[in-house]
């Protein structure tokens, strides 16, 4: 199972540069270049807060998760268990 993230799709369609949402974020662009590319194994709730305000957004518009055909860690645990 996978979480896609679609930060560029909200940057693009809000007309917001990389630049400017790290600075409102308080994150470096570095910081936001890996949460665009997903190479971050998680986000504060308050970062997201701060993300989801500037762009105008809600989190499931620039999150997604999609079932990659593996299963869950709580189906796993269940399969183990059988």
């Amino acid at each position: 199972m996978s979480i896609i993230i679609n930060l560029d799709v909200m940057l693009a369609r809000r007309k917001v540069k990389s630049k400017e949402l790290a600075q409102f974020v308080g994150i470096t662009e570095q910081n936001l270049s890996l949460l665009k590319s997903g190479k971050v194994k998680g986000i504060r709730f308050s970062t997201l807060e701060k993300i989801c305000e500037r762009l105008a957004c809600q989190p499931g518009d620039i999150m997604e998760w999609v079932n990659d055909g593996r299963p869950s860690e709580d189906q796993a645990d269940t399969n183990n268990h059988s």
